[in-house]
């Protein structure tokens, strides 16, 4: 499907990317990885055709229908999150009202003989069997799903997308590209900003995809779920290994092993070789087998080691002070923003040592808990206090944005370092990847993943006891996040983290608060064991449900049969006039369900017209009034079929 060739990308006297070639099949499954900074994300924009290498080419069908989800883009400002999510669909709206132009024009035309004439027949005709594809599809009702999928509430799809944060708008976009139905898909980091219920809505959603996917990610989890081949990118080469990111790391490790084997295997024989010939060089009697030797090493394929990038942050927290036995507790806590109520009446309790995991749907409060906690929120109800003797160091979410863009990165660690700690700062950057200029550079010029790393290097410099974290790992890549993860195993202070990253929370945390619909619960164990409850939870309630509506046909169908033999009973000892009644009352109840069967079939007919125009955006004058008749029209016919429903049990 798309072929990389001999592909090369050189910034300035930088080279990024040196010559690697891979191909791209139909069905593939790739996971894009590497360290930030490998040059991933630039390769994904080649292939789009966003940028241009600067040698070798990107061979692709010219009718390859490609959907791109980059890290960081603008978004529409002027629309509801529906309307957004439909422009999806702007070409089927485009062909539908090119249709009605085409027969507008046939209509009023009468050369029929004309070639031109006849090319707008044949047009039509093709434009009417592509339409016929989309018309099979409710594409008003996929895009909701979609984006309910994705984390937004029903009733938030009529809200502005000014009204949304970056993260929810960047979903917007993800459903805008899934909705596409590309026949390959490109994604960079597409669970950044989504929480755990989303993600595995999006890895059920990818897994069923028909097409291609080529992703990065730095969640290990979601690429073993959905890839089954990895491309690593490092110091500019591209190893191609067809199976998922856990067994590409033993393969990986496997094939440097066996390289480094056989290169010394390798090195040996060339060394006692040389020393064979010099040692016989000047010795006639052993100059064949000293020529032979000499010809032997001269054919010799020489074997190289692939360099490795063995760069890490190296991060350890200093020994935190003890403090209190409770370190976080919070009594009754509620939260509201004007009328808006987040949470309400959530008990939390985190003592010495515990390592704890706030998790949740986006908007449910678990940042805004973070900053109560930390004193830069006040909450409205009940209260929280920290315990005797807690320092706490916090980790915001948009941490990297607080950073004085205008500081160096030393100066960032030097304007809050005292004492001792202001001679190791050289040494705490370099932990951090910041080595020789790189100190000298502005915050503004950094990287996400650099201002990241910056941000977290602050925490260092003093000795804090309670630490929290605010989606920490967000632009870490997989091997900075595992040494971030082992870091805060060995700390021996008290952790709270606010993160959707399952491979990073397990073996990470032994509580875990969930917020959800107003209120926090609290789970104790692993954040496996916290997912394995909720799918519980959920198969409870489902069973629960299928068992009461068991239970009710059960005891429905009982009760009929009852009224069946008490009718039968009954009506041998009614009077004429009573039983003249009682049919009176039956055909009442027939006359009352044949109007609800037609205002049924009314309201569906109205229901599938109104579909019709808003599919057609050249008779659609304002789409947030026809959504709210839309709406409506749906509410009433629900109310009908149930007053059919209890008419049908009269």
């Amino acid at each position: 499907m798309i072929s990389i060739n001999n592909l090369s990308v050189v910034f300035g006297g930088f080279t990024l990317i040196n010559d690697i070639n891979f191909h791209i099949s139909e069905k593939d499954r790739i996971g894009l990885v590497g360290k930030n900074g490998s040059g991933k994300s630039t390769l994904l924009k080649i292939i789009v055709g966003l940028n241009k290498p600067s040698a070798g080419q990107v061979v692709r069908p010219s009718l390859l229908n490609v959907g791109y989800l980059p890290q960081q883009m603008e978004h529409a400002k002027d629309k509801s999150v529906l309307d957004e999510a439909l422009t999806a669909f702007a070409h089927v709206f485009a062909m539908n009202a090119r249709i009605e132009k085409i027969n507008q024009e046939l209509a009023e035309r009468e050369d029929y003989e004309s070639d031109s004439y006849h090319k707008l027949i044949e047009e039509l005709n093709d434009l009417h069997y592509k339409a016929g594809i989309y018309e099979s599809e409710n594409i008003y009702g996929e895009t909701e799903r979609t984006l309910l999928g994705l984390g937004f509430k029903r009733e938030e799809l009529s809200r502005p997308t000014s009204t949304f944060s970056q993260g929810w708008n960047m979903r917007i976009e993800l459903a805008k590209v899934l909705l596409r139905k590309p026949d390959l898909l490109l994604l960079d980091e597409p669970t950044n900003h989504l929480d755990i219920e989303s993600i595995q809505w999006l890895e059920d959603y990818l897994q069923q995809f028909p097409g291609a996917i080529v992703l990065i990610s730095h969640d290990r989890k979601f690429l073993d779920n959905i890839t089954k081949r990895t491309v690593e990118l490092m110091l500019g080469k591209a190893y191609d290994y067809k199976v998922p990111y856990s067994q590409y790391l033993v393969l990986r490790k496997e094939r440097i092993e066996q390289q480094r084997a056989a290169y010394d295997n390798q090195q040996r024989l060339i060394e006692k070789t040389e020393e064979f010939i010099e040692k016989f060089r000047y010795k006639a009697t052993k100059s064949n087998q000293v020529q032979s030797r000499i010809k032997q090493l001269d054919k010799l394929d020489r074997i190289e080691i692939d360099e490795e990038d063995k760069a890490l942050i190296s991060i350890k927290f200093p020994p935190a002070p003890r403090s209190g036995q409770v370190a976080v507790r919070g009594k009754s806590v509620g939260m509201s923003f004007g009328e808006k109520n987040i949470f309400r009446n959530a008990e939390i309790t985190i003592e010495r040592g515990e390592k704890v995991a706030f998790v949740g749907r986006n908007g449910e409060g678990k940042t805004t808990m973070m900053r109560i906690i930390v004193k830069e929120l006040e909450n409205t109800e009940g209260s929280v206090e920290t315990g005797h003797n807690v320092a706490l160091g916090y980790y915001a979410q948009n941490q990297e944005d607080l950073l004085d863009k205008n500081d160096t990165v030393y100066d960032t660690l030097d304007k809050i370092a005292v004492g001792d700690i202001r001679t190791k700062l050289r040494d705490i950057l370099g932990a951090f990847l910041f080595r020789g200029e790189d100190i000298d550079k502005k915050v503004a010029v950094l990287s996400g993943g650099e201002r990241a790393r910056l941000a977290m290097a602050k925490l260092i410099l003093n000795p804090y006891n309670l630490l929290a974290l605010d989606e920490p790992t967000n632009h870490m890549d997989i091997r900075s996040k595992d040494v971030l993860k082992q870091a805060l195993s060995n700390y021996d202070g008290t952790l709270i983290v606010v993160s959707h990253d399952r491979d990073f929370l397990e073996g990470l945390v032994d509580k875990i608060y969930e917020f959800r619909d107003g209120k926090v619960k609290e789970y104790l164990g692993s954040v496996i064991d916290f997912l394995d409850s909720k799918k519980m939870e959920n198969l409870s309630e489902l069973e629960k449900k299928n068992e009461a509506l068991i239970a009710e046909k059960i005891k429905e169908t009982a009760a009929q049969e009852k009224d069946k033999q008490t009718d039968k009973t009954q009506s041998k000892h009614l009077s004429y006039t009573e039983q003249k009644e009682i049919e009176r009352q039956q055909r009442k109840i027939k006359t009352q369900i044949d109007n609800c069967e037609k205002r049924i079939e009314t309201l569906e007919k109205e229901v599938a017209e109104l579909e019709e125009i808003m599919s057609d955006p050249s008779k659609v004058t304002n789409y947030q009034e026809m959504i709210l008749k839309y709406n409506k029209l749906k509410s009433d016919l629900d109310q009908q079929f149930a007053e059919w429903e209890r008419l049908n049990t009269l």
